[in-house]
């Protein structure tokens, strides 16, 4: 949660998709960086909760709590970062595309999907976003890729090693990056060598296997250029 409110521009109003307890606007609230957010949650029970935590915390007037499928009740004009967090790439990506009547007013996307990162990656080139930033963090025993994004254009294109893992040259944390590309390696080298015969015979599987291996080591080469 640290790391993510270190994306969040000072003074700029927060929407948190998603928001389950509130951590997060109550954590940037109280800190003063920013002045007053959205707690927004598809779900009754974890915005009551948020509003508990809220009360507690004194933050009232400054948090308001509602209920929300990602976007469908935030108005345009209402936030200027957006964090969506703690969720699968598909459901990141549907989240994004059922906001397009904000999104042109939100200055910039803090975002945190647990699966299917080139997913998100790829709506963000598609839509006139580009990465500023990238981290990732292993804890207990897991890594959490996260990324800022903002309105414009990286003037590339992302290659595919990039859209699966990200540009190395903006990743805060080279280190955890190839601990996390490490892992990834095994795990498909893993699938590949419990590959049964007739699955072996499936050159379309094989073929994607080997491309992800291929992109491993293309991010892995990235990463360690930009440690020197």
């Amino acid at each position: 949660m640290e790391r993510l409110a270190g994306y969040v521009t000072e003074g700029n109003r927060l929407v948190d998709i998603g928001t389950d307890h509130a951590y997060l606007p109550i954590a940037l609230v109280q800190a003063g960086r920013i002045p007053a957010a959205i707690a927004a949650d598809v779900n009754e029970g974890p915005l009551l909760r948020a509003d508990e935590h809220i009360r507690a915390a004194g933050l009232d007037g400054q948090i308001v709590s509602r209920l929300s499928d990602g976007f469908a009740r935030i108005r345009p004009g209402e936030a200027d970062t957006a964090v969506i967090a703690g969720m699968g790439g598909q459901l990141v990506r549907r989240i994004l595309e059922g906001g397009a009547h904000c999104l042109a007013s939100v200055s910039e996307l803090v975002l945190q999907p647990q699966s299917e990162i080139w997913l998100v990656r790829g709506w963000l080139e598609e839509h006139g976003f580009y990465i500023t930033d990238e981290d990732i963090v292993f804890e207990d025993g897991k890594y959490y890729p996260m990324f800022r994004a903002a309105h414009g254009s990286p003037g590339t294109a992302a290659k595919p090693a990039e859209l699966h893992f990200g540009r190395a040259s903006l990743q805060r944390s080279p280190r955890v990056f190839l601990g996390f590309l490490d892992r990834e390696s095994k795990k498909n080298q893993k699938i590949r060598k419990g590959l049964s015969a007739a699955e072996r015979g499936q050159a379309a599987r094989l073929q994607e296997l080997e491309e992800a291996e291929m992109w491993i080591g293309q991010a892995r080469a990235a990463a360690e250029r930009s440690m020197i």
